[in-house]
């Protein structure tokens, strides 16, 4: 995990839900003066056997789409470049392809820190695909992936929330000590209470390696619980918290049938910022 962010990545597919992204991805580059990354990416889908009056996607139409989705970056960058307070830039792509593939080349090329996704507001099969991709993202690339709503923009990152499950995520606490420095923000480290005095340890374990890294405050919370994501979403509206930091494992999952069903990962599941990075 670097010192700070250089470059943050915002996927643009020209709906609603980009603007929550752009507006926090602002936010934070004026704080760690780096640069954004708008990328856009086109579909090429080729369908070999198809009826002759079907629409088929050709060559030419996907390089109109190109050059159509290349202007109306231009234009939306232009029109946020003055809010960027910082010697950053706003730089723009147009890929075709994969989606996942394709985003998942750019950020290793480029070396993105951080990829920030907006999330539909009333849309609920935007939100589990958007959430699906969030825990897919985070694993692939091993970037942090920062999932942002209306609500998340009048929030500054003042107190921060660090689930533990059954280890101490270096990379994550790392994270969260970078962002509270920049943010003047104090971490919480949550877990759930469990046997032998486990619980206790982990939280010692944490509370030692941020102190060992850092001078930010920070506090060490034992609540009691059965279902982790639950019991930190409702901690976390409790103490009006800013940012949420979790891995893309089961744990962190919603509990109840329909959530199950969907695959409910906290990210999409929270009014408030989460960021779900992997553990190594």
């Amino acid at each position: 995990m670097p010192n700070k962010l250089y470059n943050i990545l915002v996927p643009i597919n020209f709906t609603g839900k980009n603007k929550w992204a752009i507006a926090k991805a602002i936010e934070i580059a004026n704080s760690f003066d780096c640069n954004i990354h708008f990328v856009s990416i086109v579909h090429q889908n080729i369908v070999p056997i198809l009826p002759v009056e079907a629409s088929i996607f050709t060559p030419y139409e996907s390089h109109a789409g190109r050059l159509n989705n290349y202007d109306r970056l231009k234009d939306l960058a232009s029109r946020y470049s003055n809010e960027l307070c910082c010697s950053g830039k706003i730089e723009v792509s147009v890929l075709e392809g994969n989606p996942e593939k394709r985003l998942t080349e750019y950020i290793r090329d480029f070396e993105i820190d951080m990829v920030i996704i907006g999330l539909s507001k009333f849309n609920l099969s935007q939100r589990i695909a958007s959430s699906i991709s969030i825990s897919r993202l985070a694993r692939k690339t091993n970037v942090p992936v920062l999932a942002v709503g209306p609500s998340g923009l009048i929030r500054h990152f003042k107190k921060i929330i660090l689930p533990l499950h059954d280890d101490v995520s270096l990379r994550r606490i790392k994270l969260a000590t970078m962002l509270a420095r920049t943010f003047k923000s104090t971490i919480y480290m949550i877990t759930l209470r469990r046997e032998n005095n486990a619980a206790e340890k982990m939280i010692n374990d944490a509370l030692q390696m941020v102190q060992s890294i850092s001078t930010i405050p920070v506090q060490g919370i034992i609540l009691e619980g059965k279902n982790l994501a639950k019991t930190t979403l409702d901690f976390s509206k409790k103490i009006n918290a800013d940012l949420i930091m979790i891995n893309p494992l089961r744990e962190f999952n919603l509990p109840g049938l329909w959530n199950r069903f969907t695959n409910k990962l906290l990210a999409y599941g929270s009014q408030i910022p989460v960021i779900t990075m992997n553990k190594q």
